[in-house]
């Protein structure tokens, strides 16, 4: 219960620019798709997760391992339309 009289303020985030995102992904980024992705721009607008869920991704992602980079987009799309999630 809030002290507050009158209704509680909505939830407000401060969202980059399309501008910001594009400079951050620049040129060759795999997923600079000549438009800004909603997810994307969630993500960083939060400073102290971007760099980290930044690094995260791209290791997952891109990096040698057991898992081809198409099976790797694979296993993305299958558990997000799993899940329900429209990114």
């Amino acid at each position: 219960m809030s002290d507050q009289t009158g209704p509680l303020p909505d939830a407000w985030v401060a969202m980059p620019s399309d501008a910001q995102v594009q400079t951050y992904l620049g040129e060759g980024h795999p997923y600079n798709f000549g438009f800004v992705v909603a997810m994307g721009r969630l993500v960083m607008s939060h400073e102290g997760i971007a760099p980290y869920f930044g690094m995260l991704f791209r290791r997952i992602m891109f990096e040698e391992g057991a898992l081809s980079r198409r099976e790797r987009e694979m296993v993305a799309a299958v558990a997000a339309a799993a899940q329900d999630c429209h990114y």
